[in-house]
């Protein structure tokens, strides 16, 4: 049954209006206030779940209309059932999404979730005009439930006067709130968004800033009282796992460190136990039967990874001779040959022939379409079957061979090569594009059973060894004894 629940989605009118920075800082300061907090992100987005994990303490779970159906999106948002509130950080603007009906945008997710907009609105530059425009945004679509606004980069206390008094003039909307402009409120960006926080050695001191400003200017009571009433589905009951059968290898470090939380969870509730690594420190991997290298930063990390060369030289030794092995965007590109990045050029693990070049313009971004091959390697997927996912990178692979195996045929996308993606080499899969496991393709399941696969026939092909050296051995032992007994006789 539905039970009450304190939940508040964070919008704006379009990206870079400061959202993401008032989320981090309203979960911490939430957080302090003693409340338990759960934080969520709309669409595919590994940087932002970062930092708000950070703030809430808890992991921040991925809302996506791409990967998830609607079921699917209420169930993660059930994660929430056991904490005082949610908070939804949207993406884009609240209308914004790739559907033209809306569908798939922030506001067609916070209708789903019955979740109240607390729209943050850049007034940077605005005054009277900040009525009409959100006069706009509350009328376009009356079913949108509406907490309030959150008015951010104001000019001081005569810039934000003006706007106050133009918002309650003409809407009925409650202003939440009003930042002002100054460099208290900021994160570091570069090419694929913020700065992460394994990159940060200040991120929880950002987040303390954070937290304090959005104390200080924001009614907090104000702001989460609307969803008091909101109601949430109860989840089901977690079953316990499966004893883990499998091991394997995950880098979690600098360079590493783009997963979904839920994808971390599903390698547990399949029976394997992920074993994190750091590749830029670790001398080598650890024992493991299968090895997952997600997307993330090689490419700042560029010095630190090549320098370690034991663990360079030991994942080429164990890939070529045939460990099990799925590598996504980050991963592709440190274990091809080299990554050229900035007028630099370091050698990387080497299994993948093909150079990456990292451009300063992205060479793949957005929501791709994919269709497995003939020569896709995981058990239980059909050629044809389509696949949704998303990619973003600056780099892209030359110099490749010809004859190349490819698993996707890429249907919306750039993936690796002209309508190509997901390197098949050896018992290697690579792509640029970016999986999540749900229904619509369960990718852990599949990546899992290969890797049992795998391993089966490695024990095979052991125990046939094993055989056969036993059988010489016999023979030969059998023969110098029939030699001896011929001598005797």
């Amino acid at each position: 049954m539905p039970g009450p629940h304190r939940r508040l989605y964070i919008s704006a009118a379009r990206k870079s209006s400061g959202k993401t920075c008032l989320a981090i800082g309203l979960l911490r300061a939430l957080r302090q206030r003693g409340l338990q907090v759960q934080p969520f992100k709309k669409g595919p987005d590994y940087i932002d779940p970062m930092w708000l994990s950070r703030a809430a303490g808890k992991p921040c779970y991925n809302l996506d209309f791409n990967t998830q159906n609607e079921e699917e999106i209420l169930a993660a948002a059930g994660r929430s059932h056991q904490s005082d509130c949610s908070v939804v950080e949207g993406n884009k603007g609240l209308f914004d999404g790739m559907a033209t009906d809306g569908s798939d945008s922030n506001a067609a997710l916070a209708k789903l979730l019955q979740a109240p907009v607390a729209l943050v609105l850049d007034c940077e530059g605005m005054t009277r005009g900040i009525a009409p425009l959100a006069l706009g945004y509350q009328q376009f679509d009356a079913d949108v439930a509406w907490a309030g606004v959150i008015l951010n980069r104001t000019g001081g206390s005569r810039h934000e006067a003006k706007l106050v008094r133009a918002l309650e003039e003409h809407t009925d909307l409650a202003v939440l709130g009003a930042i002002g402009r100054s460099g208290a409120m900021e994160l570091a960006e570069r090419h694929l968004g913020l700065v992460t926080c394994a990159e940060r050695n200040d991120a929880d001191a950002l987040i303390e800033r954070f937290a304090r400003t959005v104390a200080d200017s924001i009614d907090l009571d104000e702001l989460a009282a609307p969803a008091a009433a909101s109601p949430l589905p109860d989840p089901e009951p977690a079953s316990a796992p499966p004893a883990p059968d499998l091991r394997i290898g995950c880098a979690r470090d600098a360079a590493f460190n783009f997963h979904y939380a839920d994808d971390l969870e599903w390698f547990a509730e399949l029976g394997a136990e992920l074993v994190p690594f750091d590749a830029l420190q670790d001398a080598e991997p650890p024992a493991m039967d299968g090895l997952w290298l997600s997307g993330g930063f090689p490419e700042t990390q560029a010095r630190a990874l090549s320098q370690n060369a034991s663990m360079r030289e030991a994942l080429h030794a164990q890939l070529a001779a045939g460990l099990p092995a799925y590598a996504e965007c980050g991963g592709l590109m440190y274990l091809s040959r080299r990554i050229s990045w900035q007028g630099e050029t370091w050698p990387m693990v080497g299994i993948i022939a093909g150079d990456c070049v990292v451009e300063e313009r992205p060479q793949g971004r957005g929501l791709v379409q994919l269709e497995a091959t003939e020569d896709f390697p995981w058990p239980g997927v059909e050629p044809g079957q389509t696949v949704p996912a998303h990619e973003f990178h600056y780099s892209r692979m030359e110099n490749m061979e010809d004859g190349e195996k490819w698993g996707w045929k890429v249907r919306r996308g750039a993936g690796i090569a002209a309508e190509a993606d997901g390197l098949v080499a050896c018992n290697l899969f690579a792509s640029y594009s970016h999986l999540r496991h749900t229904a619509r393709f369960e990718w852990v399941r599949h990546f899992l059973d290969f890797v049992r696969e795998c391993s089966g026939n490695r024990k095979t092909l052991r125990a046939e060894a094993d055989r056969i050296r036993a059988m010489t051995k016999g023979t030969l032992e059998g023969s110098v004894r029939l030699l001896r007994d011929d001598r005797n006789r």
